[in-house]
């Protein structure tokens, strides 16, 4: 008969994943359970996801990190794992939608975070078990001097992750356990196996969140709307990102910052050619004009630098307005 092995936060540690599954020796017939949180943090997410998809007799517990995903909740961390997916990203957070909030069998329960003692696991929020903000609120108002887990008495034992015990697995009275050992900061990566309650774990191999932070600072800038940011938004997220340490950030940051100033400087070059094009039009061939209300506005001698600023609030618009005057704009850095 195989074995329920239940793994702890692997937050795209793939690595690490493969040498522990080998030390518990996992054979075929064993359940595999994640307690959440595949992706994140970790360098190989889609890895991990797949990896987990792809074996059969193998669940995955809804984490608060898969929740970010699926309700578009995006921090940092959720940025960099789509662009670590790429073209699987919007396909992955499908599966994910798909992911139970709980795993129970004849020898233990599983969650993500946390449950309520004493109310049966289909009765639980989804947001206490899988650790949102709100459920994190929710508990500590209700065990304002402890711990859950500090009131948990059921004889069959429960294992979650969600909170880093530090390098070594929280483990009370052979009913408790909490896997969750750091993994992606550098710690360990740990797994429990059931009916024998052993516990194995194996050290990660770098501090992988430290590492990716700083190796996806660039390219997630790049996916921010920098031409749908009003001025005053653009020049705060350049102002928020320009202490970075990381030289090529800093370069592209400047570039954008140029950029920005170049199109700034064309409003009054835009001005004058909307007053001039509307001169040499005709009041039908300028309803049809892309750039017919600037151009009505210059006509009416309403037209001047204030009024052009405030139309083209944005670079896009500004963009818009100087393709539709036949005006050379500057091209966004690449």
């Amino acid at each position: 008969m195989g074995r329920t092995v239940i793994v702890g936060d692997v937050h795209g540690c793939f690595d690490e994943l493969l040498e522990l599954l080998e030390k518990v020796g996992l054979r075929p017939d064993d359940l595999l359970v994640s307690v959440g949180d595949l992706v994140d943090r970790g360098p190989a997410p889609g890895e991990v996801v797949r990896f987990f998809r792809e074996r059969p007799n193998s669940v995955v517990v809804m984490g608060n990190h898969e929740r970010k995903h699926v309700r578009g909740v995006f921090s940092y961390a959720q940025e960099i794992t789509r662009l670590q997916l790429g073209d699987e990203y919007a396909e992955t957070v499908e599966w994910m939608r798909t992911l139970p909030y709980f795993f129970e069998n004849e020898d233990v329960r599983v969650v993500h975070a946390a449950l309520v003692p004493g109310v049966p696991l289909g009765d639980q929020k989804d947001e206490i078990l899988c650790g949102t903000t709100s459920g994190e609120r929710e508990l500590a108002a209700l065990f304002p001097d402890g711990h859950w887990h500090d009131r948990y008495t059921d004889s069959k034992p429960v294992v979650f992750g969600h909170h880093v015990t530090g390098r070594e697995p929280l483990v009370r009275d052979g009913r408790v356990f909490g896997l969750d050992t750091g993994a992606c900061h550098g710690w360990n990566l740990t797994a429990l196996c059931v009916p024998g309650f052993t516990v194995h774990s194996v050290a990660a191999r770098a501090d992988h969140w430290s590492i990716a932070k700083r190796a996806w600072q660039l390219p997630v800038l790049k996916t921010r709307p920098w031409r749908d940011f009003t001025w005053a938004e653009l020049d705060e997220k350049v102002a928020r990102f320009y202490g970075t340490s990381d030289t090529a950030s800093q370069e592209w940051l400047r570039a954008v910052e140029e950029w920005a100033a170049g199109l700034r400087a064309l409003v009054p070059v835009l001005v004058d050619a909307a007053h001039r094009v509307s001169r040499e039009l005709a009041a039908d061939e300028m309803r049809r004009h892309p750039a017919a209300p600037v151009l009505f506005q210059a006509h009416s001698g309403r037209l001047d630098q204030t009024a052009l600023a405030k139309r083209c609030a944005t670079p896009r618009r500004t963009l818009d307005v100087a393709a539709a005057l036949g005006v050379l704009a500057p091209a966004p850095p690449g």
